[in-house]
Order: structure tokens, then C-alpha cells, then sequence
């Protein structure tokens, strides 16, 4: 209890110098970037205010910590941006930024009336306990009662002190409560308010989301390797002995026309189950990449497509898997529905987003609410992308996807 009083009063009297100091700041400041806000240097002068602010307001924060008993968060989020007036705007749009003014400019006379309470508090108390040791060399005469005996008696002196430790419960509950009542305003403004939270909350939310399109994608990968090395092969296996029973059978007379159905029922399966590995999720992507994946879907088109990207380009699984899909649906839905003659298939990297298009010179009038386009649209957006379909009567139709690529 003496520890914590101790620091609640050191609290108040620091706080007063404190106040006057983030007082002085917060008008040295604001009139400084308002005389520079014309100029060039507004910029750097709003920069390097908000600089020596969040420091003061970090001091700020350790000392109501220090009273409260728990460290109190930095409520900042990281500036962004590469040129100077992103930064500044990075900056100003964070609350906590103009919560530290707030409380520099109220710093002072909280600071002044908690301080001075608390002061006066202490050191009446303190003046009370050890009355004997003082109240002889102040004599006052005219003291009205029961301050004349208390003060210019002996026994007063001592009834004085007996007086001040029975109020000393009193007396360390108060500076305590003042220093309180200060660090817990210092705390609701300097604070990690709700929009930090929010961000943070958004930021998991996001790499929660990343994670689990991720995972989605490996056990699609997972499915795939399984299928094609797995049942394909075995399926493979068993067309070639049944094909070399078939010859046997010939070569002793016998047609043997089951094993020729069941030969012809085995190749049916088989071209059914690649047609669902490339459905969950094509080999050629995960091993030669996106360019060579949709080199073969162009190749594979009815009509003639130009490919345009990097050949060496690699992005996240999910990024590519999405990107491939977006492309097969595009070109397929060109060749069945548009009659198309010619067609366009482009992928970039811009900053941090992949772009793909799906251009074709068909009739256009293509309908954006379509089934196919619903699931493209919702595996798009489950990567924080857009999907946006341009189709006017008469053509072009043009798909275009952007894909958010952080790595």
C-alpha cells in the first residue's frame, strides 16, 4: 500500500510539470504546422509533430501504467505509403493520432487539479503526523478553535499526531484516487480505442481466411495426387491387362467380345476421372505454373487464343487455381454460347494484385448473374478479388478478375 501511494504521488508531482510541457508542445506544434501548411515543409512539420507527440504520449502512457498497475498498448498503426503526402494522410486518418493532442492539451489542468488535491493532501496529513516536530516554531496566538490548542499546546501537538494517523488511511486512499482518477482519463484517450481493434480484428479475420483457402487448395492438390497416381494408374493397369487378354483371346480364335466392353468401359472411366482431376485442380498447374496451364486451355480452345504473361510468373496456390478457373470458364463459355472466332487471354502482376482477362470478339449479351459465373464470382471473392464480366450486345465480352497477391 505504501508503494503504491508512493508512486501515486510521484505521479501527481511529475504530472504537473508533465502537463505544462504537453501544454507548451501542443501550441508550439499546431501553430507551426499551420504557418507551414502553405508551404512545402507542411508535410514534414505535420510528420514531425506527430513524431515528438506520439513520443510524449508514450511517456504518457508508461507513467499511468506505472499507477494503474498494467502497461497500457500502443494504440498506433504502421504509416503507409512511399511519397510524403501518404504518409501524412496514413497518419491523420488513425483516431489515436488526435486523441494524443487531445490529451497533451488536457494534460494541464488535470494534472493542475489532481496535482495540487493531491499535494495538499499528503502533505497535510504528513504535517499532521509529525506536529510536535514543527508546531512550536509557528505559534499563532489568534488561531481560532480547536486549531489554538492543537497548535500551541503540547498535548495538542501530540492529539494533532494521533489525529493524523488515524486519518492516515484516509489521506493515502485519496492520493490514490486522485492519481486514479488522472491516469485513468490519460488511459481512455492514449489507449488502443476501437478502431485499432477493428484493424487487428480485420487483419486475423483476413489471415484466418488466408489460411483456410490455402489448406483448401493443398487438400484439392491432396485429392488430385491421389486420383492420378492412385486410381488413374491402377484403372491404366488394368486397360493393359485386359488388352493383352483380349490379344491372347484373338490369337486362340475366341473374339472375346466382353473383355473388348470391358476394355472400352475401363478407357470411358479413365477419361471420366481426368476429366475430374483437371476438374479439382490441374497437374499441369502445380507443376510447370500458370502460364503453361493456360497455354493448354488455349490449346485446347475451338478457336484461335492469344496468351499474353510471364512465362516464369508464380503466384500463391489459391491465387492460380482461382485464376485458371476464372480463364477455362471464359473460354469455354465463349466457344459454347458466343460463337466466338478469336479470343485474348491476359494475366499481370500490378503492385499487389494479379489481373486476368478473358477477351473474345463473340456476340456478347453474356449474363453476369449466370450459375458458372456465380461460383467463379465466389471462389474470386473468397480471395478478397472481383470479378467483373463486360459484355454489351454485339460484343466484345471481356472477363476480368483481380486477384489480391501479397506474396
Amino acid at each position: 500500500m505504501i508503494t503504491r501511494t508512493g508512486r501515486a504521488l510521484a505521479y501527481l508531482v511529475t504530472g504537473l510539470p508533465a502537463g505544462i510541457l504537453g501544454l507548451a508542445w501542443s501550441v508550439a506544434a499546431a501553430l507551426v504546422t499551420a504557418l507551414t501548411s502553405v508551404t512545402h515543409l507542411g508535410g514534414h512539420a505535420f510528420l514531425g509533430a506527430a513524431w515528438v507527440t506520439r513520443r510524449l504520449a508514450g511517456v504518457e502512457r508508461r507513467r499511468a501504467g506505472w499507477v494503474l498497475g498494467a502497461p497500457i498498448g500502443s494504440p498506433y498503426l504502421p504509416v503507409t505509403g512511399d511519397r510524403l503526402r501518404e504518409r501524412v494522410a496514413s497518419v491523420a486518418r488513425q483516431p489515436a493520432s488526435w486523441r494524443d493532442l487531445a490529451w497533451l492539451v488536457l494534460s494541464f489542468p488535470a494534472c493542475l487539479v489532481t496535482g495540487v488535491a493531491g499535494i495538499v493532501v499528503a502533505v497535510v496529513g504528513l504535517a499532521a503526523v509529525v506536529a510536535p516536530a514543527w508546531a512550536w516554531a509557528v505559534p499563532n496566538p489568534h488561531a481560532p478553535f480547536p486549531m489554538k490548542p492543537l497548535l500551541t499546546t503540547v498535548p495538542g501537538r501530540f492529539g494533532l499526531t494521533l489525529i493524523g494517523l488515524a486519518l492516515l488511511p484516509v489521506t493515502l486512499w485519496l492520493v490514490r484516487a486522485l492519481a486514479a482518477a488522472s491516469a485513468r482519463l490519460a488511459a481512455a484517450l492514449l489507449s488502443p480505442g476501437e478502431h485499432r481493434r477493428l484493424v487487428e480484428e480485420t487483419a486475423r479475420l483476413a489471415e484466418t481466411r488466408r489460411r483456410v483457402v490455402d489448406a483448401q487448395a493443398a487438400e484439392l492438390r491432396r485429392i488430385e495426387r491421389d486420383l492420378h497416381d492412385g486410381a488413374q494408374a491402377r484403372i491404366v493397369a488394368a486397360g493393359m491387362t485386359l488388352a493383352l487378354a483380349a490379344r491372347k483371346l484373338r490369337t486362340d480364335g475366341d473374339p472375346a467380345p466382353d473383355v473388348d466392353l470391358a476394355r472400352r468401359q475401363l478407357d470411358d472411366a479413365l477419361g471420366e476421372l481426368r476429366r475430374l482431376v483437371r476438374g479439382i485442380h490441374p497437374p499441369i498447374l502445380t507443376d510447370r505454373g500458370l502460364h503453361a496451364a493456360l497455354a493448354a486451355l488455349a490449346g485446347d480452345c475451338p478457336f484461335p487464343v492469344t496468351l499474353r504473361g510471364d512465362a516464369g510468373a508464380r503466384y500463391p496456390a489459391a491465387v492460380e487455381s482461382a485464376a485458371y478457373f476464372v480463364v477455362a470458364e471464359g473460354l469455354t463459355n465463349a466457344a459454347k454460347h458466343a460463337d466466338a472466332t478469336a479470343g485474348t487471354v491476359s494475366f499481370a502482376r500490378a503492385g499487389g494484385v494479379v489481373h486476368v482477362a478473358v477477351t473474345d470478339n463473340g456476340r456478347g449479351g453474356a449474363d453476369p448473374g449466370g450459375a458458372g459465373l456465380d461460383g467463379l464470382r465466389r471462389r474470386v471473392e473468397a480471395l478478397d478479388g472481383t470479378l467483373t464480366l463486360t459484355s454489351p450486345p454485339g460484343g466484345p465480352t471481356v472477363l476480368l478478375a483481380e486477384l489480391p497477391c501479397a506474396s
